[in-house]
């Protein structure tokens, strides 16, 4: 009997998540509150299926290799739509014996599992839930625990890499939770990602995402202040870049950081808004394990200004607009 999948959430990262996990494992349900996100992420695979019919149509003979190629694929062996659509969260969780969240806030996922008709009410006993969102570590053991109680089994799955890794399944998962269920699950998470590794117990995937997070956000904030600085100064930042990133401080971050501010395009994958909600997670991490983390406190407050003055839904690097229009500059 072939496992039933579930995904829940088809945002920036849920969307291409859910399509590349289709890809290797086709007749998964989905489910979003926006019905033109399940109308795109159902026809993008509807349009990939009439392609793969036209080609095997078409075409004439065929190698050996190539026809064993086409055979071989998901698609091909089951002859089942890649994707189809649910009415709703409860019919994917009563449905499904594995459920997969991509959603964008705590409060949100909280309210999917434990409200109202939530998932922890209609999931069978034995099946498993992945939260893929970056959830507040109290927040997803409760979430843990809630489901334990029911015999329902959870695993905590942030992710890394942002859009153009969701899209093209390199993703970096961080998983909390036990470690059979772990195995079980790993080779759904590896349909998304390239790197997929288990921390610990539930909720320590959570913990990983912040503490990701903390260090991209400040890379961030430094590489806005340093280029702001040698910009004011007189030097040319394209010609900086290219004198700096072969060195120690070259990193994708760097790489990321340039090509916004110089493009001036600032175009989300994460946002401002959503690396601010997630340094937050990370400060409500250190106070409850009583930790300094002074750099952290900082970057989630040049965020927060960042935000204030507009550019909440724009790419991480915008963080740089603050020292240019206190300064009266532009990095470009």
């Amino acid at each position: 009997m072939s496992t039933q999948i579930g995904f829940i959430g088809l945002g920036v990262m849920g969307g291409p998540m859910a399509r590349n996990l289709a890809s290797k494992f086709p007749g998964i349900r989905v489910f979003d509150t926006d019905p033109a996100k399940i109308q795109r992420v159902v026809k993008g695979s509807e349009s990939f299926a009439q392609k793969q019919d036209h080609f095997a149509g078409t075409q004439g003979p065929v190698s050996r290799e190539s026809a064993s190629r086409q055979a071989s694929t998901p698609e091909a062996a089951t002859g089942e739509a890649a994707i189809l659509s649910a009415s709703s969260a409860a019919e994917i969780g009563s449905s499904c014996d594995i459920v997969l969240l991509s959603l964008p806030t705590s409060e949100v996922a909280k309210t999917v599992v434990l409200g109202e008709g939530g998932l922890v009410h209609v999931m069978k006993k034995g099946s498993i839930l992945i939260d893929t969102s970056t959830t507040e570590v109290g927040i997803t053991k409760e979430i843990a625990t809630a489901l334990s109680q029911q015999g329902i089994h959870f695993l905590d799955a942030p992710v890394s890499g942002g859009e153009k890794a969701a899209i093209e399944a390199t993703l970096s998962f961080m998983v909390g939770g036990d470690p059979t269920v772990f195995e079980t699950c790993k080779p759904y998470l590896s349909a998304m990602g390239a790197s997929v590794v288990r921390l610990g117990g539930a909720g320590m995937g959570q913990v990983a995402k912040c503490v990701n997070q903390m260090i991209v956000g400040a890379t961030f904030a430094v590489i806005a202040e340093s280029f702001a600085l040698g910009t004011k100064a007189g030097l040319d930042p394209k010609v900086l870049y290219d004198a700096i990133k072969g060195g120690w401080a070259g990193s994708k971050l760097l790489d990321v950081a340039a090509r916004d501010m110089f493009s001036r395009e600032f175009k989300p994958g994460g946002t401002v808004d959503i690396h601010w909600k997630d340094l937050g997670y990370a400060l409500s991490v250190a106070k409850a394990e009583d930790v300094p983390t002074p750099l952290t406190a900082l970057t989630h407050e040049i965020f927060k200004a960042a935000r204030a003055a507009g550019d909440g839904k724009r790419s991480q690097p915008a963080v740089v607009r603050l020292w240019e229009r206190l300064l009266g500059i532009e990095v470009k």
